[in-house]
C-alpha cells in the first residue's frame, strides 16, 4: 500500500507529484460509482429498498446494475490518462500492475471473509477480484499493442483495442449461444444452465460462490463476478481507455456523446438476440453499460472540466472525496456492511444487528419504510465521506 499526493489521472498504483492537477470529471465519476455501490449494499432493510437501487433479478437492468460497469469504465479512463508514462518502462509497469492486482485480490478475499472468516465457505470471486483481472487484461493489451505517436511518445493503439473489443464481444456471445454445457446443452442463459455459471461451479466449487446466486430451487449455482464473464467486463474498461484517449486528444464532447448513444442503441438492439443481463455480463449488457458510463462522463466533463464555467465545486465535493480514495471508500463500506449484519446491540427484545437498529431509528422519524431504509444507506455513505475527508483535504490518496 502506498499513499500519494494528488495525481493527474489517479492511475492505480502510480504516484505523480502534486504539481499535476487531477481531472475533476474522473474523480467525480469514480465517486458517483462508489456512492452508488454504498447505497445499493447499505439499506436499513433489504426488503424495503427503492427499485432503482436493486439489481435486476436476472434479465434486464436497473440503475444499480450500471454502478459497477461505471467503476470499471473509470479504471480505463485512469489507464488512458497515465498511459504515456506507464508505457515508457513496460517492465517496471508490469511489476506494478501485477503487484496491484495481487493486492486487490488479497483485499477482496479478506473482505469476502468478513465477519466470521469461514474459510470453508469463503467466496473466491468478488468485486475487487474482478477489478484486478480486468485491470490486468486491459493494461496488458494496451501495452502489447502500444504504438508511437507523432510526438514520439507511446500512445494507445485505438484500432487494436476496437478490434479486441469486437472479438471479445462476438466470441463471448457465440460461446453463450453455441458452446454446450455438459448435461444441459447450449444456449441456456438461466442461472444454472449458463456457460459462465457452469465454469464457475467447476473452477471455484459451489461452497466458494456467492451465497445468493441461487436458482429457483434455492441452490447456489452462479456468481455474478465469475471467471468467464470477466472477459466482456474488460470491454467496459477498454471503452474507458478509448474515452480517456479521446479526452487527451481534446476530441469534441459531442463526438463522445454520439459514441455513447451508439453503444447504448447497439446494446438495446442486441437485447432480443442476446438479452441484457449483468449477472453473466452478456455482450449486450457490456455495450449498453459502456455507453451509459460514457454518457455520464460526457455530462460531467462539460460541467466540471471547463474551468470557470464549471458546476459549483460544493455540489461535486462529496463525490470528489470518494473518487480520490475509491478503493479505500469501498473497503470501509464493506467493513461497515459486514459489521452491520452481526447481532451486536442488546435490546429488550434481544440482540439485533446495527443495520436493524439503524432501520428502527430511522423508522421512528420517517413513516415511509422505504425512505427510512434509504436514510440508513445515506448515513453509511455520509460516514464514509467524513472518514475520508481529512485525507482529501491533505491531497492524500491511498493506493494498493
Amino acid at each position: 500500500m502506498t499513499i500519494t499526493t494528488a495525481t493527474a489521472s489517479g492511475a492505480p498504483g502510480i504516484a505523480e507529484p502534486r504539481t499535476s492537477a487531477r481531472l475533476p470529471s474522473l474523480d467525480v465519476l469514480r465517486g458517483l460509482a462508489v456512492a452508488g455501490m454504498i447505497l445499493v449494499v447499505s439499506p436499513g432493510d433489504w426488503n424495503k429498498a427503492y427499485a432503482p437501487l436493486k439489481h435486476a433479478p436476472w434479465d434486464g437492468w436497473t440503475l444499480a446494475d450500471m454502478v459497477f460497469p461505471t467503476f470499471l469504465f473509470s479504471v480505463g479512463l485512469a489507464i488512458a490518462l497515465s498511459f504515456a508514462r506507464i508505457a515508457q518502462d513496460r517492465r517496471a509497469a508490469g511489476v506494478k500492475i501485477a503487484r496491484r492486482a495481487l493486492a486487490l485480490v488479497a483485499l477482496g478475499l479478506v473482505l469476502n471473509a468478513l465477519p466470521y472468516f469461514d474459510l470453508a465457505h469463503l467466496r473466491l470471486p468478488g468485486i475487487l477480484q474482478r477489478i484486478a483481472l480486468c485491470y490486468v487484461l486491459a493494461t496488458t493489451l494496451c501495452l502489447v499493442t502500444v504504438r508511437t505517436g507523432a510526438d514520439g511518445c507511446p500512445t494507445v493503439n485505438q484500432r487494436a483495442l476496437l478490434i479486441a473489443m469486437v472479438l471479445v464481444l462476438v466470441g463471448y456471445g457465440a460461446a453463450l449461444a453455441w458452446v454446450p454445457v455438459p448435461g444441459i446443452g447450449a444456449g441456456h442463459l438461466d442461472p444454472g444452465g449458463s456457460l459462465p455459471a457452469w465454469i464457475d461451479r467447476g473452477v471455484f466449487t459451489v461452497p466458494h460462490l456467492w451465497p445468493y446466486g441461487t436458482d429457483a430451487a434455492g441452490a447456489v449455482v452462479y456468481d455474478p463476478d465469475g471467471l468467464l464473464s470477466t472477459l466482456p467486463a474488460t470491454v467496459n474498461v477498454l471503452v474507458g481507455v478509448l474515452a480517456g484517449t479521446a479526452l487527451k486528444a481534446s476530441k469534441s464532447r459531442l463526438d463522445l456523446l454520439v459514441a455513447a448513444v451508439l453503444l447504448m442503441v447497439a446494446g438495446l438492439a442486441l437485447d432480443p438476440v442476446l438479452v441484457i443481463n449483468k449477472r453473466i455480463w452478456t455482450s449486450s449488457f457490456a455495450l449498453f453499460s459502456g455507453g451509459f458510463s460514457l454518457a455520464v462522463l460526457v455530462v460531467l466533463s462539460v460541467l466540471l472540466d471547463q474551468g470557470p464555467t464549471a458546476l459549483p465545486q460544493a455540489l461535486s465535493f462529496p463525490f470528489r472525496v470518494l473518487g480520490g480514495n475509491a478503493i479505500l471508500a469501498f473497503t470501509l463500506s464493506q467493513i461497515l456492511c459486514a459489521i452491520g449484519g452481526v447481532p451486536l446491540i442488546v435490546t429488550a427484545q434481544g440482540r439485533i444487528t446495527p443495520q436493524g437498529w439503524g432501520d428502527r431509528l430511522a423508522g421512528a422519524v420517517f413513516a415511509d419504510p422505504y425512505l427510512a431504509s434509504f436514510v440508513c444507506a445515506l448515513g453509511i455513505l455520509s460516514l464514509v465521506v467524513v472518514v475520508l475527508l481529512p485525507l482529501h483535504r491533505r491531497g492524500l490518496h491511498v493506493r494498493l
